[in-house]
């Protein structure tokens, strides 16, 4: 369970213990040897067929199912399941305002322990793991690789983001997650699995835009990092509030100001979700209160998953 305002590479690295119950993809069983194991979640030209949709522009016109086509007049497209490899790629958000929590942990902290949790499950399964770890200003890019050289790279890429940490400011939030989301789209390889863990602060129309087309050829999860405290207010506390570098007198005792906040913090949630099921986008939201660990076996347990198979 992540603790504390700082990393710990070495609590990073023993975390691929935990990532043994942990299954991102189900099993097949492989066609060649260079098949790879993990049955893609993406959807392509390939072996198994699994439905018929309307066109989309940029949808291989050699896939059309003409017959569908002339019986309703519009183009359709058959849609195959693939089998094969796939790249794994982690952004990490170490940006400012990552750098606050109110419980165990900083959400930066929740952030990397859950990015280590994820890329050590991908290595067990054999797939190229490679990530991106940003702040507000740069990033720095771990080419996927199936090799535990790259994770390790990449586990001292946040490490060494999160010790030059500055302290939060909402105030001037950085729009840099937008940054990404384009950055993504030119170096994630069409079929990767995306995982972007952030709290997603500054995100806009911009970045949701592009996000929308990350999405079209890759499958993309965002793991939502958050604190309690972001949606509300506690009800006792010091009467002056101070992001480092300024002071602001505040009155907890104000109810009207907590129910304010709380609402302008749901109103923000909500929007953030809706925008990702817009764009297709599966969302998990994970606090600094919670165990993390815990919360991805409940999405990608393997108990869990060889239970939804059997009911399959």
């Amino acid at each position: 369970m992540a603790k504390g305002a700082k990393t710990d590479l070495a609590s990073l690295i023993r975390l691929r213990f935990g990532a043994v119950r942990l299954n991102l993809f189900a099993k097949r069983r492989a066609q060649s040897v260079l098949a790879g194991t993990a049955g893609s979640h993406f959807r392509g030209r390939g072996l198994d067929f699994e439905e018929v949709r309307h066109y989309q522009a940029g949808d291989d016109t050699r896939a059309i199912d003409w017959r569908v086509t002339a019986r309703t007049g519009t183009a359709h497209t058959k849609l195959f399941r693939e089998e094969k490899e796939r790249p794994v790629f982690l952004a990490i958000d170490q940006r400012r305002s990552m750098a606050f929590g109110s419980q165990r942990c900083f959400k930066s902290v929740q952030a990397a322990e859950v990015a280590a949790l994820l890329g050590w499950a991908a290595l067990r399964q054999s797939d190229r793991i490679g990530g991106l770890v940003f702040n507000d200003q740069q990033h720095e890019e771990v080419r996927p690789q199936r090799s535990q050289h790259a994770i390790l790279q990449l586990l001292r890429q946040i490490d060494q983001f999160n010790s030059d940490l500055p302290r939060a400011d909402y105030a001037n939030c950085s729009q840099q997650i937008n940054s990404i989301a384009l950055e993504l789209r030119q170096i994630a390889r069409h079929g990767s699995a995306v995982f972007i863990v952030s709290d997603f602060y500054g995100l806009d129309k911009t970045g949701v835009k592009q996000l929308y087309q990350l999405k079209r050829h890759n499958d993309v999860t965002a793991i939502v990092i958050s604190d309690p405290m972001e949606y509300q207010l506690p009800v006792k506390g010091g009467s002056v509030v101070t992001n480092g570098e300024q002071r602001f007198p505040i009155d907890l005792s104000n109810k009207n100001l907590r129910k304010e906040f709380a609402r302008q913090a749901m109103m923000r949630r909500d929007a953030l979700k809706q925008d990702f099921i817009q764009c297709g986008i599966p969302s998990i939201e994970i606090s600094t209160k919670d165990d993390g660990q815990a919360v991805l076996e409940q999405f990608y347990g393997k108990r869990r998953r060889c239970s939804l198979g059997a009911r399959a």
